[in-house]
């Protein structure tokens, strides 16, 4: 590490290299979902390559985004977000969206 660094910037990289599992928690949870126009569109925050996708609910994209996250564990935080996000506006659809991504085999094994 370059001497020129701040003693707060090395407490930083430190701290945030013991963080457990790489999510982010800066200030309360993580949201994976990020609803858009009545719920047919949503970011996906993709904690496992760090990139957020504009994705239509709906689409194909959608559900294979949503797959590798669940892979990777977190397929029973997404749950919760959605389910959530249904009880918060009901009319969105977004017991639908749940549907589809259970039909679909995401959450399975």
């Amino acid at each position: 590490m370059a001497s020129n660094t701040s003693k707060t910037a090395r407490a930083s990289v430190r701290a945030g290299q013991g963080a457990a599992g790489g999510a982010l928690s800066v200030l309360g949870e993580f949201k994976y979902l990020i609803p858009l126009s009545s719920g047919r569109f949503a970011y996906v925050r993709n904690l496992t390559n760090g990139k957020t996708e504009h994705l239509k609910t709906d689409s194909d994209a959608f559900i294979e985004e949503i797959r590798v996250l669940a892979a990777a564990g977190h397929g029973a935080k997404i749950r919760a977000e959605l389910n959530a996000l249904n009880d918060a506006n009901p009319e969105h659809g977004w017991a639908d969206t749940e549907k589809r991504l259970v039909d679909a085999g995401v959450f399975e094994g």
